[in-house]
């Protein structure tokens, strides 16, 4: 099926993204100080590149692991249907863990993967979102470190797509569609 024309308006540059992940950094840092070595589990795919910026700013000992979740596919609202696509490798048991989202939207995902990897019994788990759209939220979930609260617009790029592209922008823009 063919997609509906549009554009991208920049709505986060990529220079205020790098400066708020350096505060971000600062006070996770702060939080885990002290940890043997913290697991940072990024959830795939949109928040590839945050989790790559946040690591590299982060002065502590990391391990990072990935798990895929899915409630969108390729549309622009989400499913509610939160399946695990790819688990961990790494235990978990006993171990700091920083969750890393893209954006919290409905809250479903972020709500059910953690309750998921709760399970598994680490010694803390905490959430952190570069984008967060408390006016959509459906569930009562809120992150422990947000990067950005924005509007209830579809966004794209720096790592967020829209069925499967713009992940390679390096700002998060609005999608405009505009008429064929």
């Amino acid at each position: 099926m063919p997609q509906r024309p549009y554009v991208i308006d920049q709505l986060i540059s990529a220079k205020s993204i790098a400066a708020r992940i350096e505060d971000l950094a600062r006070e996770i840092a702060a939080e885990f100080a002290g940890t043997d070595k913290l697991v940072v589990v990024g959830l795939l795919r949109g928040s590839f590149v945050f989790i790559a910026d946040l690591v590299r700013e982060l002065d502590l000992p990391v391990e990072v692991d990935f798990l895929e979740a899915s409630s969108y596919g390729d549309a622009m609202v989400s499913s509610r249907e939160v399946r695990i696509l790819k688990d961990l490798r790494a235990a978990i048991e006993g171990r700091d863990v920083l969750l890393v989202e893209d954006i919290v939207d409905t809250g479903h995902t972020l709500s059910q993967v953690t309750k998921y990897l709760q399970g598994r019994k680490p010694a803390r788990l905490r959430t952190i979102a570069l984008l967060d759209k408390p006016s959509r939220r459906e569930v009562d979930f809120k992150a422990d470190w947000i990067g950005f609260s924005i509007p209830d617009e579809f966004v794209v790029g720096y790592g967020i797509d829209f069925a499967q592209r713009n992940r390679n922008l390096p700002f998060i823009g609005k999608v405009r569609f505009t008429e064929a």
